[in-house]
């Protein structure tokens, strides 16, 4: 994956996020505990899908394709 193409994909899940925690304000002031359930399952789902957005570039070493083997 590009550098250009993550970045955009890293920037449509951070979106996803701040919806999520407007619908988790929203479920708390219209007191909807269904809506608060799903709005924060919304939440941990996106963290889920970020995470290897966010640490795919640390893991691997500086100068290694993701086709090389494992040493």
């Amino acid at each position: 994956m590009s550098k250009r193409e993550r970045r955009f994909q890293l920037w449509g899940w951070i979106l996803f996020i701040v919806c999520a925690g407007f619908f988790i304000v929203s479920a708390i002031h219209n007191r909807d505990v269904p809506y608060l359930i799903g709005s924060v399952v919304f939440l941990a789902a996106c963290i889920v899908f970020i995470i290897p957005l966010v640490t795919e570039g640390k893991a691997r070493k500086p100068g290694r394709r993701e086709s090389d083997p494992e040493e």
